[in-house]
């Protein structure tokens, strides 16, 4: 079974397309260095919560919307060796500052799985 990353953001409305791009670009250097899957979803769906939600985890503002993306690799090892590959290449630029989010609220880290159907 897979192993799993998993990201959730908050992108203002008006770098969508921006966002895209560099999606579009992470997910091609992501897939070349050997992960098996790589997809990002904008919330279409997601309500503020009262409590807990989706908007409230990265802080979302009125003028944002949630970002919900996973990347899949054979196994945790393999994930490292694709992440460090990942990080050294030039095609990625890992500014935080150039970034089209607040990389600050954004959620991330490792999974391991334990069921599919």
């Amino acid at each position: 079974m897979p192993y799993v990353d998993g990201f959730v953001l908050a992108v203002p409305k008006d770098r969508i397309d921006e966002y895209k791009a560099m999606a579009r670009t992470g997910g091609d250097v992501w897939m070349s260095h050997g992960a098996l899957s790589y997809v990002e979803c904008i919330g279409d769906d997601v309500p503020y919560g009262e409590l807990t939600s989706f908007p409230r985890a990265v802080q979302a503002k009125d003028d944002e919307v949630v970002i919900f993306s996973w990347i899949t690799y054979k196994s945790r090892q393999d994930r490292d060796e694709i992440m460090k590959k990942v990080m050294e290449d030039p095609r990625l630029s890992m500014d935080m500052a150039s970034m089209p989010f607040d990389g600050k609220r954004m959620i991330f880290g490792g999974f391991e799985s334990f069921l599919e159907l």
